[in-house]
């Protein structure tokens, strides 16, 4: 065989094999095989695998571009190895379904959520997603439990806060929880939650529930919803949270924003309902309507890198801004005991003005929960800082 056609053979190998990254080395072995062909013989048969492998070769580069960037490989919030990185972040861009590649379970409703509603929203409700013919996407979630909801407590500590402020109140007497200590807060306490509280609301089309929670303290109680945007693109939302009565009458509102997420990521809305505008009393249940619409900043998520930890006590998260462009991180840190929610707290790094990170700097901050925890989930989302 014409070491010509060997050389387009292995060209074309190249560039087939570039839209998985790897085609890069078969096609610079082409590459340099073409140019010395073209020395003895400057035919279009030589020209035109000289191009190919030459595509060959740029192909992997713009896909390497648009991972990392002109930066070496790093760590991403997908944890993955710099290959399948590079796959997962170029072909998420261009809408295809990439989740398979990221081993977390929580991402199983992804698979699961191809047929979607002929509408332009949905309806969840007691913690289920649903199509629009019913089918479960989502188990409700577990039990919380044994002896969580102290309201429902056995023996003194049960009585004592039974006594104090009624079976209906959302505030719980934490000095309560442990005779011996006299402390309001503490590390070592247990938060008081109800993941069973009803809810039911409205979602876009392509925006999944991936977990959902009720919490309660001493000073108001908030539903957190994690959701993940599978709409094929980039969005902003927007939610209003609604606490009613048993009688479905409105106690309080509270609208939330979360500016830019980028598709195929997870985020978090919180509800935020205090005393004074629940009297005091336990919501019968809440609602949710999230809206999407096009996001007015630029986002940088694939260029800011944020890492949640926890040293001793206390939640450190660190953000990392590898653009040219000020960033802002809003990021909402969900502590965990066992598999119950006892605090959430929103967190935004800033090394520059109010909530700006530099470009090519880093900022951390701390944040502390009030009882106890072992673990947390980190959720955030990065764009540029326009007017800072």
């Amino acid at each position: 065989m014409h070491i010509t056609t060997i050389a387009l053979i292995i060209s074309i190998l190249g560039l087939l094999t570039s839209f998985g990254f790897v085609g890069i080395i078969p096609s610079v072995a082409a590459f340099v095989l073409n140019i010395l062909n073209l020395r003895e013989e400057k035919s279009i048969r030589t020209i035109r695998a000289l191009a190919i492998s030459f595509a060959g070769i740029l192909l992997p580069a713009v896909m390497y571009l648009n991972c990392y960037g002109l930066h070496l490989p790093y760590d991403k919030p997908e944890k993955l190895g710099m290959l399948s990185q590079i796959i997962y972040d170029n072909y998420s861009r261009l809408g295809f379904n990439m989740n398979g590649l990221i081993k977390d379970d929580s991402l199983e409703l992804t698979d699961s959520s191809a047929e979607e509603p002929s509408g332009g929203m949905y309806y969840v409700a007691e913690g289920v997603v649903e199509t629009d013919d019913g089918v479960k996407l989502d188990t409700k979630l577990d039990e919380t439990e044994a002896g969580t909801d102290l309201t429902e407590g056995e023996g003194a500590a049960g009585d004592k806060i039974l006594n104090e402020l009624g079976v209906d109140s959302i505030f719980e007497s934490i000095d309560s929880l442990d005779e011996g200590n006299d402390k309001c807060y503490g590390a070592d306490m247990s938060g008081a939650s109800d993941d069973d509280m009803p809810s039911y609301g409205g979602l876009p089309i392509g925006t999944l529930i991936v977990g959902q929670y009720f919490r309660e303290d001493d000073h108001n109680c908030n539903p957190v919803l994690v959701l993940q945007n599978e709409t094929g693109k980039d969005c902003r939302f927007e939610c209003l949270f609604t606490a009613r009565d048993e009688d479905g009458n409105e106690l309080a509102t509270s609208n939330k924003t979360v500016e830019i997420v980028k598709n195929g990521e997870k985020f978090v809305f919180e509800g935020r309902f205090d005393n004074d505008e629940l009297g005091g009393v336990l919501p019968a249940m809440y609602e949710f309507l999230i809206s999407k619409r096009e996001p007015y900043e630029e986002n940088l998520y694939d260029e800011v890198t944020v890492l949640g930890e926890i040293v001793e006590n206390s939640a450190f998260v660190t953000a990392m801004n590898t653009s040219k462009k000020k960033a802002k991180v809003d990021a909402y840190v969900l502590f965990f005991d066992g598999d119950e929610l006892v605090d959430c707290i929103w967190m935004i790094p800033q090394n520059s003005g109010e909530v700006c990170i530099e470009p090519g700097s880093s900022a951390a901050i701390k944040g502390d929960a009030y009882y106890k925890f072992d673990r947390i989930e980190t959720y955030y989302t990065a764009y540029e800082a326009v007017g800072e």
